[in-house]
């Protein structure tokens, strides 16, 4: 039974590794993919269409009782193929990896997840939540949290997040705030004289934040030991829209990530990222994900899952769509394969690590099921 439920968790994850799902674009494809996998259970389409007019869906899915039990999650989507040399939808397995863009984040857990729902017995209620857009804004998980009626019928008693994870429970794990801070300037053949360069203006932005990235990395007050590394998330990235050097930049844009634990007040770093933009006349927009969730090590998803895989819970640095989706239920985060290439153009899975996924995630499931 296990060499069958490896072969069709790497049989379904190489189609969808070839299917394109990068964020930007519709997932419809693939979700249809997938929902042709779903016979016998209950299907809840969430059809959504996102601010640049692409439709998106989100899938539900349900068999078995009733009752409270386990759902798992996964999201459709993928980061774009920045830096990929070879194509990234052509699957390759080799050397004992699954390669392609989303083998490990996600598709190859999701691949898992669905395999191990699918060999789930009669009695055992089951949840399937997949999702769109995790690599960017948390729609989809959202959209299933705010609007699905299967999820109101059938709440589960707990989530299980199946991101990479090493087969490892995260307890708790960082959300974020997306900043995007704009400059305006005047485009003219740079040697006339005649434009203004938004770079003049984001510049001094950019160099009020820099006491803010020192501070997050060297002051204890504003850290989490709980988490590696202690010190919260700050990354920016600069865009001048493909200006050509002797251009004058009409448009200069710093998309700045802030990642926050539980346990650090992200209001002062907010604050002064407001107060620089003010001051500096830089146009900010501000996205929020929800609270950081965190469950504590006594918790009884998290006890589940550690008398389950033997290994102890831990936190993690990066997000996952349990930020949207522990309104509906406590989530952890449990799945096959490591964040160490994922967002990479080496993107990989080891194929053994999927195989061994489904057994674990079904026996799971049915302790969650067990739990009062």
């Amino acid at each position: 039974m296990t060499d069958d439920l490896g072969e069709r968790t790497l049989r379904l994850a190489r189609d969808l590794v070839a299917i394109d799902s990068r964020s930007s674009l519709s997932n419809i494809a693939i979700a249809e993919r997938i929902e042709a996998e779903l016979a016998g259970f209950e299907v809840e389409r969430l059809d959504w269409t996102d601010p640049n007019g692409v439709p998106k869906r989100a899938l539900v899915a349900h068999r078995g009782p009733a009752r409270g039990g386990a759902a798992f999650s996964a999201h459709m989507d993928t980061v774009p193929d920045t830096g990929w040399t070879s194509d990234p939808w052509t699957p390759l397995v080799a050397d004992g990896m699954l390669h392609g863009l989303g083998a490990c984040d996600m598709k190859g857990p999701l691949a898992a997840s669905l395999v191990a729902a699918q060999a789930a017995p009669a009695d055992l209620p089951l949840s399937l939540l997949y999702t769109f857009d995790e690599e960017t804004t948390k729609a989809g998980a959202r959209l299933i949290a705010e609007k699905s009626a299967l999820m109101r019928r059938f709440t589960p008693k707990g989530i299980v997040v199946v991101e990479p994870s090493a087969m490892q429970c995260v307890r708790g794990h960082r959300v974020h705030v997306q900043f995007t801070a704009t400059a305006t300037g005047v485009q003219a053949h740079s040697s006339t004289g005649q434009g203004r360069n938004a770079n003049l203006d984001l510049i001094p932005f950019l160099n009020a934040l820099l006491p803010i990235h020192k501070r997050l990395r060297e002051d204890p007050a504003w850290q989490d030991p709980a988490y590696d590394p202690p010190f919260s998330d700050f990354n920016i990235v600069i865009d001048n829209h493909g200006t050509a050097a002797n251009v004058t930049v009409a448009r200069a844009t710093a998309h700045i990530k802030f990642r926050y634990s539980r346990n650090v007040d992200p209001a002062p770093v907010i604050a002064a990222v407001r107060e620089a933009a003010e001051r500096n006349g830089i146009a900010l927009e501000e996205r929020h994900e929800g609270a950081p969730p965190q469950l504590p090590e006594d918790h009884p998803l998290v006890a589940a899952a550690v008398a389950e895989t033997g290994k102890p819970a831990k936190t993690a640095p990066y997000g996952t769509d349990a930020s949207e989706l522990q309104a509906i239920a406590p989530c952890i985060v449990l799945g096959p394969g490591g964040v160490d290439t994922a967002h990479t153009p080496n993107e990989r899975v080891a194929v053994a690590d999927l195989a061994a996924a489904p057994p674990v995630l079904l026996r799971l499931a049915a302790r969650i099921a067990a739990l009062p």
